[in-house]
Order: structure tokens, then sequence, then C-alpha cells
């Protein structure tokens, strides 16, 4: 990103939270413990990429696990253009499968602040039948928690700042960042 719009995204940026070394280090982490949790399994494995923020978190998780499974998608939000969430969950894109029952799985999502959004998730796909349902998150905010869910894999913890980059969005923006980053107050107050 060399050009003046790339540099403009950066310039609303604070600072670096989690840098592009970090994140492989986090996704090399979690594939080696998702791959080591499910090596014995005999169901299917398939991993449910929370859109749209969790597409580039997934597509790395994705190249390192060493396992046979299959990735689906579903989107879910609570947020709109807000930075708050509302706590109302809308499914907006759902999966569609007859073998439920037969399914382990890995709901991926980019963050957890409220834990409204996953543990809704979790308890809609169990009501249908999955045989198993985890959660792996890249980045957590448990100091935002408003129900009680603590993810199975998690990247890493992080404090209460408003952060964009690898995924994470304001407003449909800073999603092509190749880090999470700090975002400036005065870009989401103003």
């Amino acid at each position: 990103m060399k050009n003046g719009k790339a540099n403009e995204m950066r310039e609303d940026i604070e600072s670096i939270l989690v840098s592009e070394e970090e994140l492989a280090e986090i996704c090399d982490r979690l594939a080696t413990e998702i791959t080591e949790d499910y090596k014995n399994s005999d169901r299917k494995l398939v991993l449910i990429c929370i859109l749209k923020g969790s597409l580039m978190f997934t597509s790395e998780l994705l190249k390192r696990i060493e396992l046979p499974l299959e990735i689906d998608f579903m989107k879910a939000s609570s947020y709109g253009a807000r930075t708050v969430s509302s706590g109302i969950i809308n499914i907006h894109l759902d999966i569609k499968r007859d073998d439920m029952e037969e399914v382990d799985f890995i709901l991926i999502e980019d963050i957890i602040d409220s834990g409204n959004t996953l543990s809704h998730l979790v308890r809609y796909l169990k009501e249908r039948g999955a045989a198993s349902v985890r959660t792996c998150t890249l980045l957590d905010k448990p100091e935002r928690r408003t129900v009680d869910f603590t993810p199975d894999y998690r990247g890493k913890i992080i404090p209460d700042k408003f952060v964009v980059g690898f995924g994470l969005d304001y407003d449909e923006k800073y999603r092509n960042l190749p880090f999470v980053g700090i975002l400036k107050p005065e870009v989401y107050s103003e």
C-alpha cells in the first residue's frame, strides 16, 4: 500500500496492536491446537467463517490446519455502522446442511466483545442438531462481556479499544490493513 489513500488509512491508526508477524504466530498456534484436538475425530470438521470480518483470519487458519475439513459461511451482526453492539443478533446468511449430527463445527470470529453473537450462534447450531460446536476468535475483549461466554480457542486478549485491520472494519473501511491497529477516536466519533 504505497498510494495516497493507503497512507490516509494508516494515518487514521493510533498504533499497531497486533503486527503481521504476531498474526501469523497466532494463526500457527491456533491451527496446531485445532489439529491436535480433532485429529482422532471420525466426524466431519467444518469451519464456519462469520462474515465479513473473519474472512482474512479464517483464510489464514484454514491454510494451517492439517486435517480434512470443509468451510461454510454465516453472516450475523449486532453492530451495523456503530462501534457498540446493539445486543440484537440478526442472521443474514445461514448454513444449509442435512448432516448436522455428523459435524463438528468451529465458528470462526474476528473479535468477541459482548459475547452475544457467538453465544447466540452456538445455541442456534446446537438446537439444529450439530454434533459439536466450538468457537475460535482472533481477538477477545473479555472486559466487554455482557453474557457468560469464553471462546474455546482464543488468539489474543486485547484492551477495550476500537480496532481495525486484518478483516476488522469501521463502517466497511480498513479491513485490508495487514495488521490490527487501534483506530483514532476522532475517526469514529465525528
